[in-house]
């Protein structure tokens, strides 16, 4: 008879689904016991076993599968019960489990992290720590992207988290979106960037005080977007302000 204990100092389904494992593979090996019963207070964790879909548990899953094969070759009438016991019931054996393994402490021989989480964890890092390499680039991420900085100073860099360094603070508004990337990689309508493209094509600038129309004269100068003004505009929060305020700005309707 295994007990699965949920009061362990360990939270993780993937610990308790663990040690259901190693219940199943002690008792497989005795060669002497035709009957398992697995008693848990997470059943719908332990239905897991049975699950052929891809989940987190299991690698372990399969490992249980292998030994319950084994187990059932051995001999035709061996069986194996799984049966719910709440911890708040109270039950005498199901304390004496629990105080038996919080009296045990294992050491590791070795320091292994090999769990699923981590596993994803580490990828995720792994990928990140290359994005980040690769967007300090500037031949890269081009070397007119724009600096902006968070709210304690420090330069946006690329995220999966709460949507992104940039996306969380614009990506509610699909307009939005497309003019503060438009700014961000300065590839907007504005005569600095048609410029290069239209090398013959006189451009002059109706606000009448720089010679040509700049990203940075638009953010810091021209008296035509004046609708909030901040001089920390590398502050994306100031940055955000100054393009909802100024609807015109680095938007096609304003050419």
């Amino acid at each position: 008879m295994l007990f699965s204990d949920l009061e362990l100092e360990v939270s993780s389904s993937e610990a308790k689904f663990f040690a259901i494992r190693c219940g199943i593979n002690h008792t497989v090996l005795s060669h002497e016991t035709s009957k398992i019963i697995v008693v848990t207070d997470f059943i719908h964790v332990t239905k897991k076993i049975f699950d052929p879909s891809s989940h987190m548990l299991q690698k372990q899953a399969t490992f249980i599968l292998s030994e319950l094969r084994e187990f059932f070759n051995c001999h035709n009438t061996n069986t194996i019960k799984f049966w719910e016991c709440s911890s708040k019931s109270n039950w005498h054996l199901h304390k004496a489990v629990n105080l038996d393994t919080k009296s045990f402490n294992l050491t590791p021989l070795l320091p292994n992290k090999c769990s699923w989480d981590f596993s994803k964890k580490l990828e995720s890092n792994n990928i990140i720590n290359t994005w980040k390499m690769t967007f300090q680039a500037l031949n890269l991420k081009g070397r007119n992207f724009l600096k902006l900085v968070n709210s304690d100073n420090n330069t946006l860099e690329p995220t999966y988290c709460k949507g992104s360094s940039w996306l969380q603070v614009f990506g509610h508004s699909n307009l939005l979106c497309a003019r503060a990337t438009r700014v961000i990689t300065n590839h907007a309508p504005i005569e600095e960037y048609c410029l290069k493209f239209f090398l013959d094509e006189d451009f002059s600038y109706l606000c009448g005080l720089y010679p040509i129309e700049t990203r940075r004269h638009i953010l810091h100068e021209c008296r035509r977007f004046n609708e909030y003004w901040n001089l920390r505009r590398d502050l994306i929060a100031h940055f955000i302000q100054f393009l909802e305020r100024n609807l015109r700005a680095f938007s096609f309707t304003s050419s």
